[in-house]
Parts: C-alpha cells; structure tokens; sequence
C-alpha cells in the first residue's frame, strides 16, 4: 500500500499491527500550548513574578502538581501555587472563548480513518478532567474517544507509565498492540514505560536525543500517523 509520507525504517521494517490508538491532548490534539505558556505568564505577571517563556517551557508534558514543585523549587516555598494555578486557568478560558484554541493538523482525518477501521481509542492527558472535558468540547472532539484519562484518573502523571497503562486498559487492548502519539519528552518516557510504540510529533520543543532513539518515528505532523495507520492498522 502506497505510504509515500511514512520514513523509510517504517516501510522496511515489520510492524506490529496497531489495535488501539491512545494521544496525548495539548499539543498533539490541541494547538493549546502556545495559549498555556501566556497563560502562565499572564498568571506571573498578576502575582508580581517573572516567568520567562523558557522557564513556562520546562512544565510541558507535567501534571499540575508536578508544575507545582518546579514552581517551589525555583521560586520558593511560599509559591501561591494554587492561586497561580487558578489564574493561569482564567487566563487560558479567556483565550479560549476569544476563539484561539484550534485542532493540530491532521487530527480528524486520523479520527476519521480510526472509526472506518474500527479502532479503539482514548486520551491520556497531563490536565484536569474538568479542563480536558471542557476544551475537548470546546473543538468538537469530546464524542471521538472511548476513554479520558486525566490526570486526577491516575496516582502518578507522566512520566510515569499510570496514563497510559489506564488508557489502554479502558479500551481493551494490550499496551504493546497500542500506539501512543507524543509532542513532549515526559509523555513519550511514559508511554515507553506503559510497553507501547511511540510516534513523536513535535509541538514547541523538540524530543531529547533519547526520545528520538526509543521513539518508533518523530513526524512532521498527523497525516504521517494517519500513513501509519492505514498500513498497519488491523
């Protein structure tokens, strides 16, 4: 079947059959990551702290509570995280109802060829389920899973393997018969630690050098997934 997207190593190489489909949201399903870095920034600004956006950076991919020790770590004990956390969620409702959260390229073709083939899939995000729930909505996304795994689903985020190994659990497939799909570091060392192949799609950070070396493939966007999909999906 012609894949003329698809990196030569996937064409080449056998491929286990892909039974289930589990995605990471921001960033990946969501173009939201550039509207969560002025989000928190904005969130800074109001309490009289400097974020840069290379500092914002560094909580891509991490839960909230994650966040908030990277916070306490570099600010101080007496970081408002919940209040941070409150405003910077403010912030972002006021992005989003001014119309600037937008899908990924590529995402609902790749839903579409997922419903014709049949194929089981679910969310294992970093956010709140209220959050998830509510952006999910919010592009018309919501109804296309048959499972959310937030982050108050689990005891540990990423990157521990809890997201993953729970989604896949919810959608009745094997996590070595799952593809997970990744923009960030912490997301793909979870899905690797859930026994799953992992495409990367780059969002604002490119993987480290040993995301790239585990990782299946690192991909311009969702239509090479979709290639994917369409080859070796069963």
């Amino acid at each position: 079947m012609p894949a003329p997207n698809l990196p030569g190593h996937l064409i080449n190489t056998p491929q286990i059959s892909v039974r289930g489909v589990i995605f990471d949201m921001d960033g990946l399903l969501l173009d939201s990551e550039t509207l969560a870095m002025e989000a928190l920034i904005c969130a800074g600004r109001d309490l009289d702290y400097d974020l840069s956006l290379s500092f914002c950076e560094r909580m891509i991919g991490v839960p909230e509570d994650g966040c908030a020790v990277l916070l306490r770590e570099s600010f101080g004990d007496g970081f408002p995280a919940e209040r941070f956390f409150a405003m910077q969620a403010a912030h972002l409702r006021r992005f989003i109802g001014e119309g600037r959260l937008v899908t990924k390229p590529g995402v609902v073709p790749l839903l579409d060829l997922l419903d014709a083939r049949h194929i089981p899939r679910a969310i294992a995000t970093s956010s709140r389920r209220g959050r998830a729930e509510e952006q999910l909505r919010r592009v018309s996304l919501y109804d296309r899973f048959d499972a959310i795994v937030s982050r108050d689903d689990v005891i540990c985020g990423k990157p521990a393997p809890d997201p993953y190994v729970t989604a896949a659990l919810r959608i009745g497939v094997a996590p070595e018969l799952c593809l997970a799909l990744e923009d960030s570091t912490n997301g793909a060392i979870a899905a690797f630690a859930a026994g799953m192949r992992v495409i990367v799609v780059p969002d604002l950070i490119e993987p480290t050098a040993e995301v790239k070396e585990q990782a299946l493939a690192v991909v311009r966007d969702l239509s090479v997934v979709r290639d994917y999909v369409m080859r070796y999906a069963r």
